[in-house]
């Protein structure tokens, strides 16, 4: 039998995508644009931590490893990054890929301020790159079903959300003195807010109400530690939203999300692994997962090759695969994320309500 030859021009070019930040979340992200996206290949890993990038690039075949993220935005052989850096360098270095011509991918949140992210949105902007915010949920199997019915009117006009994440613990959080402050809102429950806005899209959040405490470390109350917090978000539809978060549920990682309306109710989530329960002498059970890797294993998959998708279709002039319901994360989601957050912070320090700020520093931003 003879060898089928194709032109070259047949195949597939990959989209090419570079890593800054080897930490737990962008070694993930790693191993699945290495190993589970496919048309992507890991090009290089940038990290400060040249040992932690180099164990990580030996174990996916990576051969480009620095300690400069420039040297990866300099690159030309690079088509995009996926910024996985601690939060507060974010913005600038969505900023400095833009400039560089790179499509970006971030971890949320995309900045810690309203000012400096409108700056690097506006970088984007100008350069016409692709961007994306690693708002995972939206690829998750039930909260897609979800959202495909409130796009097709079964749920009627939202009136009540709610939106929950409970992390895993034991009932005490040996790091908690080393969790930044206000994590609560701008990494924990940032998530709950972005999948509010996309359950109730076309309004825009207006108000919000935030009471926060340390419940399970007490002990760190002083020092401004907050664990558990809930939220209380008006929209201008005149819907009525509840985020709340708790950074040690015992029975495991629980994600959930609901919107009740005119005509009826969609949930989302569930607290358990599968929909395996069992049943003896001790009562009812059931597996329940301890990591946002295993929760959210195909959605972070998922939500890279939503990426590549996207940068391979701007680099090849090709039209994206439409779907039934807006479902990319993009900058107007990741600026009206943190202006909530960034709200509910105010709202905690003021002890009152407080106002959303959802115009852009910069009028040229597009969101």
């Amino acid at each position: 039998m003879a060898y089928l030859n194709r032109n070259a021009s047949d195949a597939v070019l990959p989209v090419r995508i570079g890593l800054i930040g080897s930490g737990w979340m962008g070694a993930f992200h790693a191993e699945s644009i290495a190993r589970r996206v496919p048309g992507a290949v890991l090009a290089a890993i940038a990290d400060p931590n040249l040992e932690s990038a180099g164990a990580l690039a030996g174990a996916l075949g990576t051969t480009k490893v620095t300690a400069d993220a420039a040297d990866l935005l300099a690159d030309p052989a690079i088509d995009a990054v996926v910024i996985a850096s601690p939060a507060r360098f974010h913005s600038s270095l969505i900023g400095q890929a833009a400039a560089a011509g790179k499509h970006v991918f971030c971890e949320k949140p995309a900045g810690q301020g309203l000012e400096e992210l409108d700056a690097a949105l506006d970088a984007v902007d100008a350069a016409g790159v692709h961007f994306q915010i690693g708002f995972n949920r939206r690829y998750a199997a039930d909260f897609q079903a979800a959202k495909k019915d409130l796009a097709a009117g079964i749920v009627g006009q939202p009136q009540l959300l709610r939106s929950l994440t409970r992390d895993p613990g034991t009932g005490s959080i040996g790091h908690a003195a080393r969790i930044p402050a206000w994590t609560i809102f701008l990494e924990t429950l940032i998530h709950d807010f972005d999948t509010l806005n996309w359950f109730n899209e076309g309004a825009e959040p207006v108000e919000v109400y935030a009471v926060a405490d340390a419940l399970v470390e007490p002990g760190l109350r002083d020092q401004g530690f907050l664990d558990s917090a809930v939220v209380t978000i008006r929209y201008s539809n005149g819907a009525i939203a509840v985020a709340e978060a708790n950074f040690s549920a015992l029975y495991g990682y629980d994600i959930r999300g609901e919107v009740f309306g005119s005509k009826g109710m969609v949930q989302a989530g569930r607290a358990t692994e599968t929909a395996a329960r069992r049943f003896t002498a001790e009562g009812m059970s059931a597996d329940t997962p301890r990591l946002n890797v295993e929760l959210f294993r195909q959605a972070y998959t998922d939500e890279l090759a939503d990426f590549a998708d996207a940068v391979r279709a701007r680099r090849d002039g090709t039209a994206p695969e439409s779907k039934p319901f807006t479902l990319t994360p993009g900058a107007r989601d990741a600026r009206r994320a943190l202006a909530v957050a960034l709200a509910c912070i105010e709202s905690v320090k003021q002890g009152t309500p407080a106002t959303v700020n959802t115009v852009a520093v910069n009028e040229n931003v597009v969101l």
